[in-house]
């Protein structure tokens, strides 16, 4: 027995306490805490690093002299990139690498106290369980809260969400995901009666379940995604959509 060891070997648990510190930490620095994180990462500075602590604090500083450093260290040299970027685009992507180093520091200790694959499984499956950092700042977290809730009601109302027009504030790409997300529930038939004379507004072409579609706001006209150049992953960023139609027209006085 190493009795002299100078710790014993860590749980699950234990992992992903110190995983949510750390977390917490970083998420206050790049939420409540934003501005004085902004001041700290000056680019005239040498290269900077965000630490979060099990503490749920807190830090800005230099990478560790030792090498290798005792844990994985987060991305080196956030500062420089501050004043090249909007701001919540340089906070956006400090929360990613963020993400990235809490995942590596707690895989790091995974690794050094020997946890077997249904450890680390469960270990991962408590991690994945918390909205990422990322999802925090950009507001990606609230807006997954929202959809859930918005899946739960469309699940338990079958004429709700078979209804071409859905409230505002889910916007048209919420519609268009209702739409698809009833097929996968096993309502093509219904679909297949409720949507097979809707046409495309820029191609004329039916509407397909398996293809991507946006409702314009202005003229309630739908759309293929391709016809209009709108990704799946775009449109979850526009709250109002214009089609290219209603966009061009200008506004009598």
């Amino acid at each position: 027995m190493e009795a002299a060891a100078p710790y014993n070997p860590r749980t699950v648990e234990e992992v992903f306490r110190d995983f949510k510190g750390r977390r917490a930490g970083m998420i206050k620095a790049l939420t409540t805490d934003v501005q004085d994180f902004y001041h700290q990462c000056d680019p005239e500075k040498e290269n900077l690093c965000l630490y979060g602590f099990p503490t749920e604090h807190w830090e800005v500083n230099l990478p560790a002299e030792e090498v290798p450093p005792e844990l994985p260290e987060p991305a080196l040299g956030i500062n420089f990139a501050r004043d090249g970027m909007q701001e919540k685009d340089w906070l956006s992507l400090v929360a990613v690498h963020s993400d990235a180093w809490l995942l590596a520091v707690s895989f790091y200790f995974g690794a050094r106290f020997g946890f077997d694959k249904a450890d680390r499984k469960r270990l991962f499956n408590m991690i994945n369980d918390l909205p990422t950092i990322f999802e925090v700042v950009t507001g990606m977290a609230k807006k997954q809260g929202k959809e859930k809730s918005s899946v739960s009601n469309h699940s338990s109302n079958k004429s709700k969400s078979h209804s071409k027009k859905g409230s505002e504030s889910q916007g048209k790409y919420s519609k268009a995901t209702q739409l698809k997300d009833e097929d996968e529930n096993g309502l093509e038939e219904d679909d297949e009666d409720e949507h097979g004379e809707t046409l495309c507004g820029a191609c004329g072409d039916n509407y397909a379940a398996d293809e991507f579609w946006i409702c314009c706001d202005i003229c309630e006209k739908w759309f293929h995604g391709k016809c209009v150049k709108i990704t799946p992953a775009r449109a979850e960023h526009i709250k109002h959509y214009k089609c290219p139609s209603c966009s061009n027209k200008r506004a009598r006085p």
